[in-house]
């Protein structure tokens, strides 16, 4: 009988204290995403930037999760593209900061050297966040352009940065 009591007593000091505990917290979070169609166009938009000059790359883009949402690699440009377009979107989104600004940082000291050997990380230039009502919704990468004058000023970035442009009216008012 005892024990029953106990038990009892028990339950309803740790339903009332889950029950302050959960009273604070939001349960329910809503999220941007791009959709497949929007995560297409503008990588697709982005190989295109890139053709007009001249090269042949490679685009992916990922949600905020980090996940492939669209993967394209130009006929000729490398196979090493693939990858590294992918490293450079998702290095973008997970740091919440272009590759090319990364870079820069880590060429002056500003974050430590052992940031570049992150798993899955890449501090070059062409991985550009994609922003949506001021939050971070994903990320792109091209890889297969010449670094141009610096990495902050990678051709790359541009494509990528042309892509985000194509649909930027949707990013804004959808």
């Amino acid at each position: 009988m005892f024990s029953r009591s106990l038990i009892f007593i028990s339950l309803i000091i740790t339903s009332s204290l889950y029950a302050s505990d959960t009273d604070n917290v939001a349960s329910i979070h809503n999220t941007r995403t791009l959709s497949l169609e929007l995560a297409s166009k503008l990588a697709w938009q982005a190989i295109l930037d890139c053709r007009k000059r001249g090269y042949s790359v490679a685009a992916a883009v990922v949600d905020r999760g980090g996940n492939i949402q669209a993967l394209y690699r130009d006929r000729f440009a490398g196979p090493h593209t693939i990858e590294t377009a992918t490293r450079k979107a998702w290095t973008a989104n997970s740091f919440r900061q272009n590759t090319g600004d990364l870079a820069s940082l880590l060429k002056t000291g500003v974050i430590p050297n052992q940031v570049q050997h992150n798993p899955g990380a890449l501090l070059v230039g062409g991985g550009v966040v994609i922003q949506s009502q001021g939050s971070i919704i994903g990320g792109v990468g091209i890889s297969g352009a010449p670094p141009g004058k610096s990495e902050k000023q990678s051709i790359d970035g541009a494509c990528a940065r042309a892509g985000i442009e194509s649909i930027r009216e949707n990013l804004e008012f959808d």
